[in-house]
């Protein structure tokens, strides 16, 4: 006599031959590397600039490039493993992006690396996805909340680990080797996949002489998001719809994704499988990871930001600032991972939610004598909130879907947070520009020759500089300008406070949309004879 799983849709739950836990390690080892790497870059943009000749506004495509062609491949790997294989897939992607990190550190030239960069994005589109699906086809339903704990422990960690590594191998080494970190972990990935992990028995194959393959979908596809990376990319530092570029590349976008929509919807081999969003619980399930991402890297880029440009940390302290939050969440998600198998996934959801956006509020307090622990603390309040999301969220988007649909709904969810975190750091980063002008001409408003305060901190500043030695004039022209910086200095603090209370409120109102979701089923497995 022997126990089985059964799934939802009543057929049993396959045994993996080797520890699931196994092929867990296995799959989140890439994908973590492929997290890394959207943002490891960032910091050495200026050495890459120095070291190809290149200017740095024209360094950013380095991120864009990759953003551009990882955003167009996450949807389309569920079509893609249905045709060559789910495994032939993975490894097929750990490859790609593995050769094309080793080509990018050897890159002569910008043009060279930004197209080596292209190839990269391609195949790190397509881990995520897959990993996604491999979890949830390996793991019965009622141990799914620890599989995707282990997988969130790379996604939420990976984003605040990236600027700090990449800011530490560029100092002490060179900026190539951010990219050829790379090859040993592929190498390891790509001979683990090859011994543990195989297809599904009820995993098909199509046979592609059989596909019509959907060349209208697919370009439309590439155009439409391929269009909405760059303008979420470039949008500000190009000035917005204030740029003809930015502008029509907007329009462009637009037009392809209500296209896409139109299109797939009725086609009858539709790349994207956007009729699973007819499914209640993973169309609220989808919003709440757009929002996530919206969240994470909106924050991850704000709080590093504020640190090493408003409170003097080097971009090793503030990497230590943000530590013990990614730490906490390690520790916390399994934790979660256990409480899913015992409470509705949606009360998990909302006290997430409800954390987040305390922690948000909790920051808007933030001031230019905030202290080392008070910033590891607001850090630490999110990575609560953070690890109460992520993998309830990715349980529940499974849950009334036939498995069949895993590979398409993965690739759904894993888009969902890649572009919402796109349009968190866009928006993040414009509002930190407009309100911090609008608060300097607001604050610069009351510094005239007749206000005592202004009178009394010059003659205060001046005094004290010509007691250093400086002559009036030289301690009254350096006084004004202590004036101005700590001026510029207080307007930044009440954007990034603005900024803070943007995301509180958002994310606060998705807690109605939690209700929307179904009530999970019950543990799926019992035993079987």
């Amino acid at each position: 006599m022997s126990s089985a799983a059964v799934t939802m849709d009543g057929f049993p739950q396959e045994r993996p031959a080797v520890n699931p836990w196994i092929i867990a390690l296995a799959v989140t080892l890439a994908t973590f590397m492929e997290v890394l790497d959207t943002s490891i870059a960032n910091v050495s943009l200026p050495h890459i600039a120095g070291g190809l000749s290149a200017g740095v506004d024209e360094s950013t495509w380095v991120l864009t490039s990759y953003l551009v062609s990882n955003a167009i491949v996450l949807p389309l790997s569920g079509w893609v493993s249905s045709i060559v294989g789910r495994k032939r897939f993975y490894m097929g992607c750990v490859a790609l992006f593995t050769i094309s990190s080793f080509l990018c550190g050897l890159a002569p030239n910008l043009a060279t690396l930004i197209f080596f960069r292209v190839l990269q994005g391609a195949g790190g589109g397509g881990l995520q996805p897959s990993e996604q699906a491999i979890l949830a086809d390996t793991f019965p339903p009622a141990k799914r909340g620890m599989a995707f704990a282990v997988y969130g422990v790379a996604v939420v960690t990976a984003p605040a680990l990236g600027p700090t590594l990449g800011g530490w191998i560029t100092d002490n080494y060179t900026w190539r080797w951010i990219f050829f970190i790379n090859i040993p972990v592929g190498i390891i990935s790509l001979l683990l996949t090859s011994r543990l992990i195989h297809d599904p028995s009820f995993f098909r194959r199509r046979k592609l002489s059989e596909t019509r393959i959907d060349y209208i979908g697919l370009g439309m596809i590439a155009l439409g998001l391929g269009t909405l990376q760059v303008v979420l990319d470039k949008g500000q530092r190009d000035d917005w719809f204030d740029s003809h570029f930015i502008l029509t590349l907007s329009i462009i976008c637009v037009c392809s994704l209500l296209f896409v929509i139109w299109w797939e919807w009725r086609h009858k081999d539709p790349i994207i499988e956007l009729h699973l969003f007819k499914e209640r619980t993973f169309a609220m399930a989808y919003l709440l990871m757009f929002m996530l991402g919206f969240a994470l890297l909106g924050s991850t880029l704000l709080l590093p930001l504020f640190m090493q440009t408003l409170l003097g940390y080097t971009a090793e302290r503030a990497g230590m600032a943000l530590t013990p939050g990614g730490l906490l969440i390690m520790a916390v998600l399994p934790f979660v991972g256990f409480l899913l198998s015992k409470y509705d996934a949606r009360k998990l959801i909302t006290f997430g939610l409800i954390m987040l956006s305390f922690s948000l509020f909790h920051m808007t307090g933030f001031d230019l004598s905030m202290d080392f622990s008070s910033v590891i603390m607001a850090r630490v309040y999110q990575a609560i909130g953070m690890a109460f999301l992520f993998v309830p969220i990715n349980t529940a988007s499974y849950a009334f879907l036939p498995r069949e649909k895993n590979n398409a709904a993965s690739g759904l969810m894993n888009l969902a947070r890649n572009i919402g975190g796109s349009v968190g750091i866009s928006v993040v980063t414009t509002l930190l520009a407009r309100r911090s002008q609008h608060h300097q001409t607001n604050m610069s408003a009351h510094l005239s020759a007749a206000n005592p305060v202004l009178h009394n901190m010059l003659q205060g500043m001046t005094s004290a500089l010509e007691a250093r030695g400086f002559s009036a004039a030289d301690a009254a022209h350096k006084a004004y300008g202590l004036i101005q910086g700590t001026l510029l200095r207080q307007a930044s603090v009440l954007a990034y406070i603005d900024c803070f209370w943007l995301l509180g409120i958002v994310i606060m109102g998705m807690i109605p949309f939690v209700f929307l979701m179904k009530r999970p089923p019950a543990s799926r497995s019992m035993a079987a004879h």
